[in-house]
Formats: structure tokens, C-alpha cells, sequence
């Protein structure tokens, strides 16, 4: 699973972030890069103890969900819409929000450090530390392809 961008190499993630040109066209879906940005910080904020997920699970085939999404070199679609837009950013510019989805990052160790947790994913149930550190990765990835920073 090493095509996928490793979140807990902080320093070439934020210089992998810092590529990111606030004008970019993505290569499929509608987002702009700072809303893509605002929409990792918000999925962070969930694994972070900031947001508390909910979930309504187990249901059927969660495990199996699981095991493909984790524990495969296996990408997430193009154009997948799990959610709308918000009509507003958050963050005055794209830098900032990089920077302070970095703080996220920094509060998601710190919060599975201090904690002995899961948190909820939707689509998979509770996840420890190291399957969100997959999870996230390619989730970055799957963006930061939208963006063409990386391959």
C-alpha cells in the first residue's frame, strides 16, 4: 500500500499541500483545492475527538467493506459524492487552511496517544489508529490526484 501518501510524514505532506495553486481546476469532481482542503480538515476533525461521528452499526457486509477499503491497494472512485458541498468556506485562503489542517493531523496523534479509542467510519465501523493512518492516506491521495499533485 505504499502508492498511497503516508499522513504521518508531515513534512512531505505539507510541502505536497503546499503545491496545491488556489486557481487549480481539479481533473474530475467539482471541488476547488481550498475546498477540498476544508473537506480533509473536516474528516480529520471526526477522527480527532473535535466531531463526534455517529453510527447506527453493525449492518451487513461492514466487515468486508472494511477489509476492501483498508486492507487493499485499492483506490477511491473518481466523482464520488458521499456529501454536498458547503455554500461558504471556512478559512480566509488556501494556505491557512492547509495549515490548519495540519493541526488536525497533529490532534489526531495526539488524540489516539492519549486515548485508548476507535473511531467510527461510516462505511467501516470503529477503526484504530494505524487503519485510520490507511484510511486518510488514501483519501489524501484520491484528492491530492483530483489537484494532479500527485500520480
Amino acid at each position: 500500500m505504499n502508492q498511497f501518501v503516508d499522513i504521518t510524514n508531515r513534512r512531505v505532506l505539507y510541502r505536497m499541500l503546499l503545491m496545491l495553486d488556489p486557481l487549480a481546476q481539479p481533473l474530475w469532481g467539482k471541488m476547488k483545492p481550498q475546498q477540498m482542503i476544508e473537506h480533509l480538515i473536516d474528516q480529520v476533525q471526526y477522527t480527532n475527538g473535535t466531531k463526534i461521528p455517529s453510527w447506527d452499526g453493525p449492518h451487513e457486509n461492514t466487515e468486508g467493506r472494511k477489509q476492501r477499503g483498508i486492507y487493499t491497494d485499492s483506490e477511491i472512485p473518481h466523482n464520488i459524492v458521499l456529501e454536498q458541498l458547503p455554500d461558504a468556506l471556512t478559512y480566509p485562503d488556501l494556505e491557512t487552511a492547509i495549515n490548519q489542517l495540519m493541526k488536525e493531523l497533529d490532534a489526531f496523534d495526539r488524540y489516539f496517544t492519549t486515548n485508548d479509542v476507535k473511531v467510527i467510519h461510516g462505511g467501516f465501523g470503529p477503526l484504530n489508529y494505524y487503519e485510520w493512518i490507511i484510511w486518510h492516506g488514501k483519501h489524501f491521495t484520491h484528492h491530492l490526484k483530483q489537484f494532479g499533485v500527485v500520480m
